[in-house]
């Protein structure tokens, strides 16, 4: 799942995304309740999980908004106020689940899982598809030509990072933030070393390579 983390706590956020990242999810960070509005408003996620205290506007003020907007998006709070009537808010306000700090990444990692299961659309699958490249983000199988494929858990992110923006040229740095959440160029060659292993094991053997270099400028996922 592609997943918009809200939470001003940056060691509990960099711990949080780290356990994600872990289970084969894609993370994207927002730190206040402004820029976390703006992500989720502009990007395309399928949960998200938000603080209720954050600075500059509070999360259940952007759960309300996203509800004013029509955006059904599955939202988990996160909250230290623990108390009946702090839950019975948040789910007013248009939370679909509510989790008391302090937790458990498990229980927290189930509780995301029922969301997406209860959320999902059963008339369109939870796929993602370039040419005869598969990607079932519910269960992490990837096919090609009805052939199975086995990744690694950073080339499985890798691969749906860039299977989200197919036909797009994606960057190196586009990559660090989101598939490694490096704000900064550690000037390594981990990006063109994991895009030469995924290369490896989605194209080798296919007669139409889908994973393509663009020179100076990133990579596109593409039939052409």
């Amino acid at each position: 799942m592609h997943i918009l983390l809200i939470e001003d706590d940056q060691t509990a956020a960099r711990w949080l995304i780290k356990g994600l990242q872990s289970s084969g999810h894609i993370v994207d960070h927002a730190a206040d309740g402004e820029d976390g509005l703006h992500m989720a408003l502009t990007g395309h996620y399928d949960l998200l999980i938000a603080d209720r205290m954050l600075p500059k506007r509070d999360g259940l003020s952007i759960i309300r908004m996203l509800r004013a907007d029509g955006d059904a998006i599955p939202v988990l709070i996160l909250s230290a106020l623990g108390e009946v009537d702090d839950r019975v808010e948040g789910l007013r306000a248009g939370g679909d689940d509510y989790l008391v700090k302090p937790y458990a990444f498990d229980e927290l990692l189930a509780r995301l899982e029922a969301l997406s299961r209860r959320h999902l659309d059963i008339a369109a699958p939870a796929r993602l598809k370039v040419s005869d490249l598969e990607l079932d983000l519910t269960t992490h199988k990837v096919q090609r030509a009805g052939q199975t494929i086995r990744l690694q858990p950073k080339e499985l992110l890798l691969l749906e990072y860039l299977m989200r923006h197919k036909g797009q040229i994606v960057t190196r740095t586009m990559l660090l933030e989101n598939v490694w959440d490096f704000h900064f160029d550690p000037q390594t060659s981990v990006v063109d070393t994991q895009i030469s292993r995924l290369r490896s094991k989605i194209d080798k053997g296919y007669p139409n390579p889908l994973l393509h270099t663009v020179r100076g400028r990133g990579y596109r996922l593409s039939e052409n």
